[in-house]
């Protein structure tokens, strides 16, 4: 697997790029199809010492995108925390996927806990650019939950049009379709 990391605001001492290295190289173990993976570590400024380290990891398989974004008063604490975050979105992955070929059925989604918290007076802070692949709803719920987000853009297989899949505040899914 190759590894990218990338700091803002920080160093990452020699140390830190060992452990994240040895950590995230033994997901690798239990999910072999993990190509590539990027490290994002940031520094920012909090008044509670327990967000003031940033860590998200991004991992592709195959395609498949799993990430996982931690927040700890340190960097090696963030990195354990993210670990045990990645851990078990890469079980519940391979639990699906098991559960799929046994059954053919899709299977019921928990709610994410990961959220990241709200702002006081929101702005746009990032903009973000992709290519809309092609698939199935079944696959489109797998990313949103591999992901931990709320809502998921996509092509729909099967009529070719955009589809947003997002996540309702009863823990069930929504789906829009758009139509021209």
């Amino acid at each position: 697997m190759q590894l990218k990391i990338i700091t803002k605001n920080v160093d990452a001492s020699e140390a830190i790029e060992k452990q994240i290295n040895k950590k995230i190289g033994k997901l690798d173990h239990y999910l072999p199809s993990i190509d590539d993976g990027k490290v994002e570590i940031a520094k920012k400024k909090s008044r509670e010492p327990e967000h003031r380290y940033t860590v998200q990891v991004t991992l592709d398989s195959k395609g498949t995108v799993i990430r996982a974004y931690e927040e700890a008063a340190d960097i090696p604490t963030a990195i354990d925390k993210i670990i045990d975050s990645l851990n078990r979105r890469i079980e519940r992955y391979k639990g699906k996927r098991l559960e799929k070929r046994k059954s053919g059925f899709p299977t019921s989604r928990e709610p994410s806990v990961d959220r990241e918290e709200e702002a006081i007076a929101p702005e746009i802070v990032k903009s973000k650019r992709f290519i809309l692949k092609p698939m199935s709803l079944d696959e489109a719920e797998e990313q949103l939950e591999l992901l931990g987000h709320d809502f998921f853009l996509f092509i729909e297989a099967e009529t070719s049009m955009v589809n947003l899949l997002y996540r309702r505040k009863d823990g069930n899914y929504g789906v829009i379709a758009v139509e021209t």
